[in-house]
């Protein structure tokens, strides 16, 4: 069982967006300690989410670390246009790019840098990159979409990650991302994940101070 406290980052994708500045400052008061952004283009996920300028404007109305999930084709063509505004940097194992060259660029910057991988990825081709990693994302859902179950079976790989970062002495951060909740959360933190992204549980929730609070017990 993981002792850490959670983070909670919840995910901007499902709030109001004609109300964003609004709905950070919500979360942020309530408890969140990171704001997630799910940057989505149309090619490496069948959606298309924000960019940039949107990912600017929610960090301009918090203080809390913007926390970029690059759901992009090329994370390494458009990596500059988020830097200025992030705290943490995630791309895709599956994307197109460099994956050592683009966490690199992302340490050079001053900023963390994170490594995604989805559902149908072996977790193993994550392994050597995980000495240039601040955060290992793994997603618990296919990516794309909000409001889809949680897939319970990630979290094997979620224990394989854990057991790798005490093999190898490393203090990556373990975070999830889809279908995240009280019941889930739980799961997740038990199996060794310390950050939860939390989307349409949390923005569609009565009271974001319980839903926050929930997600960490």
């Amino acid at each position: 069982m993981n002792p850490a406290p959670s983070i909670i980052a919840p995910s901007i994708l499902a709030c109001d967006f004609s109300r964003l500045g609004e709905e950070v400052k919500k979360v942020e008061t309530a408890g969140a300690d990171w704001l997630h952004c799910d940057v989505m283009d149309g090619h490496f996920v069948d959606n298309i989410s924000f960019g940039s300028a949107f990912v600017d404007a929610a960090a301009r109305n918090s203080s809390l670390p913007v926390d970029v999930h690059l759901m992009i084709e090329r994370p390494d063509h458009y990596l500059d246009r988020y830097l200025p505004s992030a705290h943490i940097v995630t791309s895709h194992l599956e994307a197109k790019h460099d994956v050592s060259e683009t966490l690199a660029r992302v340490r050079n910057a001053g900023k963390k840098a994170g490594l995604a991988i989805s559902p149908a990825t072996d977790i193993a081709g994550v392994r050597p990159y995980l000495k240039q990693l601040d955060l290992l994302l793994i997603m618990t859902v296919v990516p794309g979409f909000g409001g889809q179950p949680f897939l319970r079976e990630m979290l094997e790989k979620i224990k394989t990650a854990s057991a790798w970062r005490t093999d190898e002495n490393l203090s990556f951060l373990i975070e999830v991302d889809g279908g995240i909740n009280a019941a889930t959360a739980k799961e997740c933190r038990d199996a060794g994940a310390e950050v939860m992204v939390a989307g349409t549980s949390l923005f569609r929730a009565n009271d974001y101070s319980a839903a926050i609070l929930a997600m960490r017990e």
